[in-house]
């Protein structure tokens, strides 16, 4: 028997996408979203609505996306729930420790292990709207203390995911098989 629940924005797992930005005067800016994926080769896209951040990737044509974990998971829901517009010491009562990218006019920030670091394709929809954003990925930064053997290790990260049909954050970081290696059990 299964239940039916219409139209609805469930999909799992749906990464915690932090979206790092800077203002007109340099001020950086982080926000949580959840509805992004990657797109293309080295390209991301997110689906945002109308936030100080659209506002200032339109202005940078930049932006980075890290992966919200563990240890991470308050700062990331407050600066997803606080906007900055509303409170400009939003930063500062995050916690959250910025720097500049080496290859995008973009923060990251400290307590994120993972940052894609992008360049505005597209984003669709007028000013004051928001839009799907389509990013050009132009280097993948990594700390070592998540890398095994020169490679991001999942189970280090402790990437977090959005879970739409309870509205919790859950962990995702234990393997369970081999992609592209698992299914030729039955070829």
């Amino acid at each position: 028997m299964r239940k039916d629940f219409g139209p609805q924005s469930q999909l799992f797992p749906m990464p915690v996408l932090i979206i790092g930005t800077y203002d007109e005067n340099g001020k950086p800016n982080a926000m949580n979203a959840a509805w992004g994926a990657i797109y293309d080769n080295n390209q991301v896209t997110i689906s945002l609505s109308d936030h100080v951040t659209t506002r200032n990737i339109r202005k940078n044509k930049a932006f980075t996306v890290s992966l919200a974990t563990e240890e991470t998971l308050i700062a990331s829901d407050y600066v997803g729930i606080v906007s900055q517009a509303k409170d400009p010491d939003k930063m500062k009562k995050s916690g959250l420790k910025d720097f500049k990218s080496k290859f995008v006019n973009a923060p990251l920030f400290e307590q994120y292990p993972v940052t894609l670091e992008c360049e505005l394709i597209s984003l669709d929809g007028q000013e004051g709207e928001g839009g799907t954003l389509i990013g050009q990925i132009v280097n993948v930064s990594a700390d070592e203390k998540v890398l095994t053997n020169g490679k991001v290790d999942i189970e280090k990260l402790d990437a977090i995911a959005y879970d739409p049909f309870t509205h919790k954050y859950v962990l995702c970081n234990q393997v369970v098989g081999s992609a592209f290696k698992d299914g030729m059990k039955i070829k």
